[in-house]
């Protein structure tokens, strides 16, 4: 019986989480909700110079937001803590120096002087890569080149040293991706990576592996970015006896520009004018504002929905999918290779889709608070109106306000082009019938009611409704088109709507 599915998503608190980042998030998640797994949360913080405040508890914070829960792991705990990597130090070295003890790793003490002047050499050589690898290995100062006496003593010393992979000269790498097919690299392209760093922390490349096999991590699903590493990864797994136990590798494609030409940015999401961070982002060091999809009226089942779409589809026409449905339809099978162009419109359609779905009280607050933040007193239930009258025409709750100027904002000025066109004699009797059966209508005054007035006078007064709506509209909102009239009356109530039919008839006329 194969082991049940353990899954891990492994951001470095380097700042805010990328998109693409919850992105690789969301596939982890999905995947193993799909196959009854866990998902675990680890934080990467080995490279201490990067490390920014507060990045741990944005990250954190971004996933619950999105709906991703994490069954073991930084925030939650579980039988593998600590889950913090700089918090593990001594698991790393342990197998770290069981490599050089074995001959499959050695140490390092070369300068930054002298890998600089290794370079140069190699540079003005035309070498095909100026790396540290099993043919310049033989030119440094490093455990290899060294007497073994001469290497205890340095080390007794205290002097800085690494320890590097002792990479094969001459040997095939592969590894089947799931989602890429077979790998295949030849071992004179994998450089000698430092493992384990002079201040005694571990490099990604050995922190991920020993992690992901004593954290029992069964699928490694990440970007693009890390195939490069994959067949390193392999060594290493071979080199320290896990191979038979390694994860199977899934390496997503990149997010793309929305042009489609090159990989999405922050300076691309600032000049479209767009997020590419879930939450806002406040920089400790500069105090700059980063914006957030949060922040900018996305629900998060909408960003999750357009998220999951951006390398998969389900192989159907459906486009709408709660969490649960997106669990029930992943399949690793149905990422693409190709990078997935970041197509914002497309993210609204989304979100217009999702607030259509919001209940109108849900919703209410958040014009109640723009309409008291304007100055205009608004009831939750006036608010509650406003939002069924307008949520089908916008993209973001935040939205409803504007769109609902002309509900707050008595007409000072009327759409010239549609006063030609339909303000003329039947206009303004219509609008002169209608006030004075206002001034003494007694009953609700509800939609559907001023709906049944406006008809019954308009018959009593032989105008045709259908020849003078327009006109109707341009005088209670000074506009050509909108929303429900009916409603917007209702809304504005009875007196506001006498007041501004009787401003119209002074003006228009």
């Amino acid at each position: 019986m194969s082991n049940p599915v353990r899954v891990r998503f492994a951001p470095s608190p380097t700042g805010p989480l990328h998109i693409g980042g919850v992105r690789t998030a969301l596939y982890n998640y999905l995947f193993a909700r799909k196959m009854g797994g866990k998902m675990l949360l680890r934080i990467e913080d080995t490279d201490q110079n990067r490390f920014v405040p507060g990045a741990e508890d944005y990250i954190i914070e971004a996933l619950k937001w999105v709906g991703i829960q994490i069954d073991e792991g930084q925030s939650v705990g579980g039988p593998d803590a600590p889950y913090r990597q700089s918090e593990r130090k001594e698991i790393y070295q342990k197998e770290a120096f069981r490599l050089v003890d074995e001959g499959k790793a050695y140490y390092a003490f070369d300068t930054p002087e002298e890998l600089d002047a290794m370079r140069q050499r190699l540079e003005e050589a035309n070498a095909p890569a100026a790396q540290y690898n099993a043919i310049t290995r033989l030119q440094m100062k490093n455990s290899l080149t060294l007497p073994a006496a001469d290497v205890k003593a340095r080390i007794d010393a205290g002097d800085p040293y690494v320890i590097r992979l002792k990479t094969p000269r001459k040997e095939e790498v592969r590894l089947n991706d799931l989602i890429r097919g077979w790998v295949n690299v030849h071992s004179s392209a994998i450089d000698d990576k430092v493992l384990l760093k002079s201040d005694g922390l571990p490099t990604y490349h050995l922190a991920n592996v020993v992690d992901d096999h004593l954290m029992g991590i069964t699928h490694v699903i990440r970007g693009e970015e890390w195939l490069p590493s994959a067949p390193l990864h392999v060594l290493l797994y071979r080199y320290l006896g896990w191979e038979s136990t390694m994860p199977q590798f899934a390496h997503l494609p990149l997010l793309l520009k929305p042009e489609g030409n090159g990989k999405l940015s922050k300076r691309d999401a600032d000049l479209g004018g767009f997020p590419v961070f879930p939450l806002e982002w406040t920089d400790p060091f500069t105090g700059t504002v980063a914006r957030g999809f949060r922040e900018d009226g996305y629900l998060p089942q909408a960003l999750v929905n357009f998220l999951a779409f951006l390398g998969w589809n389900p192989g159907t026409e459906q486009e709408l999918f709660t969490m649960d449905e997106l669990i029930e339809a992943f399949s690793i099978e149905n990422i693409h290779k190709g990078g997935a162009r970041f197509d914002v419109e497309k993210a609204k359609w989304f979100n217009h889709q999702y607030i259509r779905q919001q209940t109108d009280a849900s919703l209410a607050p958040v014009v109640q608070q723009a309409a008291e933040g304007a100055g205009f007193p608004c009831t939750l239930e006036k608010a509650t109106k406003i939002t069924a009258l307008l949520k089908e025409r916008v993209n973001f709750a935040h939205e409803i306000f504007p769109e609902a100027r002309t509900i707050f904002y008595s007409p000072d000025s009327y759409d010239e082009a549609v006063r030609a066109a339909k303000w003329n004699a039947d206009a303004q009797g219509a609008a002169t019938a209608f006030r004075d059966a206002l001034n003494t209508y007694e009953g609700e005054f509800m939609a559907d009611a001023i709906k049944h007035l406006l008809a019954e006078t308009l018959q009593q007064a032989g105008i045709k409704q259908g020849k003078v709506m327009q006109a109707m509209r341009l005088a209670l909102t000074g506009t050509g088109a909108g929303p429900d009239l009916m409603l917007t009356m209702e809304i504005i109530g009875r007196e506001e709507t006498l007041i501004r039919l009787n401003r119209a008839l002074e003006r228009l006329n």
